[in-house]
């Protein structure tokens, strides 16, 4: 069997998309398609028409034609079933099967046909599978894209943290400048006492004071730092007074870089210049920049059994609202949420609660009254829920760890399973370990590893587990050890879908006007996950 052409053209013969699959020059393939419409008699209930060379066989689809030219050596029955496949594989690329659709979406279509068939032979392909390889989702993309968006993220959150660095730096300055001048003034006039007292007598015994008015500039200035660096009770290295003809400097001291150094040489991981945050799974997220902000997040409380089971389960989940200008109070919120009767909702108590349980719109009670703007953190709270289950379908992901003792060497096999109801995002799976001399031998690894030596932990990392990587395990070996030596196992990650499912489906303004732009932010994040 041998395809030459798949064509789709009108019943006059105009051709709108043809795919050829051997070579042949467009004078003929045109000359082929042309005369087409002249062998299609009507009233005959045939498929195919043959000339004496190639075979037409066609599918009429409304007012045009779905058309395989091939030789007259292939088989009929063959042809038939590519064509009735081409034909399921159109409408799902043209909404509209007319000339203007199909030539709207000409490429895709071509794109389509060249999955079908290949070299002029079927492939033994489905709908779904044309579909799939023509939208050529790429695993590697999706973890570029993660990757890319945690560095912005992360450059967002070092700039805002350096900027406020700035201002305080800015802030201490000023303290130091107006408590040096005003030192250096009461100083200067106690040396002009001592320089008096000298002056008419020398019986006095102040002579100190005389060194101390009439010296150089060096008693002065040691006295000024020593006396600022007391004052008001602040750390002296954040006011001591800089030195004459020296900047102030910022950085660490070279005592710590030298200690950091040797840190780094013993392999332990050293992160600088990053403060840590109540929460390591939650990533950093960007100031708000639309007008409105609405952000869910649901943080997520697990212990799970080491045979199996589930110990506890408790979801809590806020809605929380960030205004930036008070003018844009004046609204209400209208979410939607998915139907699970064991989760709790809670409103807030300036919230309409007739209101939200009737329509499931979040309003103030108070209509002349706004929501509050410039709210920090996340912001101002709205609804809270909560969900509690022993059900273990429930749990985005299970461990399991099975340690043996082989001989001089424990065995410890682990591995995990993970919902198909979450892509889970920087995975990080921390199994302690007996005190070691060195590190473990990681036989088998899905992902990543790493060895803190200093907590004596390892840690099992993966950026991204979704449907291309539902299961992982790996094995390690370690010297002899009890079993329960490598509990409790903690893990963390994000995602970003909730339990909940809610959303943010409009903004209703309450006075007239077109209705502000929001954005809204959903967050899944793990705030104690163990299995004991």
């Amino acid at each position: 069997m041998v395809v030459l052409a798949a064509s789709i053209i009108s019943k006059s013969g105009k051709v709108l998309v043809s795919r050829q699959f051997v070579d042949m020059s467009r004078i003929r393939i045109e000359g082929l398609l042309a005369a087409f419409p002249k062998l299609v008699g009507s009233g005959k209930q045939h498929t195919y028409v043959e000339t004496e060379n190639v075979r037409y066989v066609y599918q009429p689809i409304d007012v045009l034609y779905l058309l395989l030219v091939t030789n007259k050596q292939s088989n009929i029955l063959e042809d038939i079933d590519t064509l009735r496949l081409l034909s399921k594989v159109v409408p799902e690329y043209t909404p509209s099967l007319d000339e203007e659709g199909i030539c709207k979406n000409a490429f895709e279509l071509i794109f389509a046909f060249d999955e079908v068939i290949s070299l002029g032979h079927k492939e033994n392909v489905t709908v779904a599978q044309v579909k799939q390889y023509c939208e050529m989702e790429s695993h590697e993309e999706r973890l570029h894209k993660l990757v890319l968006q945690s560095k912005i993220n992360e450059t967002k959150d070092v700039m805002k943290r350096k900027a406020n660095e700035i201002d305080k730096s800015k802030i201490e300055r000023g303290k130091l400048d107006k408590g040096g001048f005003s030192s250096i003034q009461s100083m200067g006039s106690m040396g002009s006492i001592g320089r008096m007292d000298s002056g008419f007598g020398n019986d006095t015994g102040i002579s100190s004071g005389n060194n101390f008015g009439s010296g150089s500039g060096f008693g002065l200035s040691s006295e000024v730092d020593s006396f600022s660096s007391k004052s008001k009770g602040r750390p002296s290295a954040a006011v001591s007074a800089p030195s004459k003809g020296m900047g102030m400097k910022l950085g660490k001291s070279q005592k710590a870089n030298q200690f950091l150094e040797s840190l780094k040489a013993e392999g332990e991981l050293i992160v600088e210049d990053v403060r840590p945050s109540a929460n390591s799974s939650r990533a950093a997220a960007p100031p708000p920049t639309d007008p409105i902000t609405l952000t869910t997040e649901e943080k997520l409380n697990v212990t799970l059994k080491r045979d199996g089971g589930v110990s506890n389960f408790d979801v809590q989940g806020t809605l929380s609202l960030q205004i930036l200008n008070q003018d844009d109070g004046f609204i209400q919120v209208q979410i939607e949420s998915g139907d699970n009767p064991e989760i709790k909702f809670k409103t807030h108590p300036n919230i309409n609660k007739e209101l939200f349980s009737n329509e499931n719109i979040l309003g103030s009670k108070d209509p002349n009254r706004p929501f509050p703007a410039g709210q920090s953190g996340d912001g101002l709270g709205l609804l809270k829920w909560r969900l509690q289950s022993k059900d273990e379908s429930d749990v985005p992901l299970t461990i399991n760890c099975w340690p043996s003792v082989s001989g001089n060497e424990t065995y410890v096999s682990i591995e995990y399973e993970a919902s198909s109801t979450f892509d889970l995002q920087n995975v990080v799976i921390s199994v302690p370990l007996p005190a070691l001399r060195e590190a473990p031998s990681v036989r088998q690894i899905d992902g990543e590893w790493r060895y803190d030596s200093r907590n004596s932990v390892l840690e099992w990392s993966m950026l991204l587990i979704d449907d291309s990587n539902r299961s992982g395990s790996m094995e390690f070996v370690v010297p002899p050890a009890d079993s329960s030596a490598f509990f409790p196992i903690s893990v963390r990650f994000s995602a970003t879908s909730t339990f909940s499912n809610m959303k943010v489906v409009n903004i209703l303004p309450l006075r007239n006007g077109p209705a502000p732009k929001f954005s809204q932010r959903t967050q899944l994040v793990t705030e104690s996950y163990q299995v004991v």
